[in-house]
């Protein structure tokens, strides 16, 4: 089972050299991705998983292998992490990634799910604003406990509490019924160049 399309944030492997060099420690304001609006209140289930925002300790949770279970995603180094870190950061509101964490889980595999929404602003719609949602995916031991629909409803509320005037993904087709329950509605074509 195939999740979104991913796009590439910080690159491959053989274009990480142009990412920014970061002080060998990062000020702790910015170990965190910061929030200028409060973050919508947890779904309470009943279990431990916490829905919340990237924090740069991540990278030791298990970020980063679990990006590599959706796409193409390089081991970073911890300045190199860092650098994406930080760019992604500066952006605010305008590049939420969300994590869902198990406390409880082994200290290297906390992260279980995670997604990502980029804000568009545009012209039309008298400066508009769209939501993108990308890099879904879910720990394939952690599957079937909903993670991956807490994480994509927490997304959406986000572009709602940001302005945005609708939410998009792109998904392949195994997926639609997946998405379907996080509200989305099928409409149009997905096209794309990559390089």
């Amino acid at each position: 089972m195939r999740h979104p399309t991913a796009h590439a944030s910080c690159g491959t492997r053989k274009k990480r050299r142009h990412l920014p060099k970061l002080p060998a420690s990062v000020p702790s304001s910015r170990t965190q991705m910061a929030s200028a609006s409060p973050e919508p209140a947890a779904t309470e289930t009943g279990d431990s998983v916490k829905i919340r925002r990237l924090e740069i300790a991540d990278r030791e949770r298990g970020f980063l292998p679990l990006l590599s279970q959706l796409s193409s995603c390089p081991d970073l180094t911890e300045s190199e992490f860092a650098a994406c870190f930080a760019n992604l950061a500066a952006l605010g509101d305008d590049h939420v990634i969300l994590v869902a964490e198990d406390p409880a889980a082994a200290p290297e595999r906390r992260i279980l799910s995670t997604g990502c929404l980029f804000v568009e602003r545009k012209f039309l719609r008298g400066g508009g604003k769209v939501g993108h949602v990308e890099d879904v995916v879910v720990d394939a031991a952690a599957r079937g406990r909903g993670l991956g629909l807490r994480v994509v409803r927490r997304l959406v509320e986000t572009a709602k509490d940001a302005g945005c005037y609708k939410v998009i993904l792109d998904c392949t087709p195994e997926l639609r019924a997946y998405y379907a329950k996080c509200g989305f509605v099928e409409k149009g074509v997905q096209m794309a160049v990559y390089f």
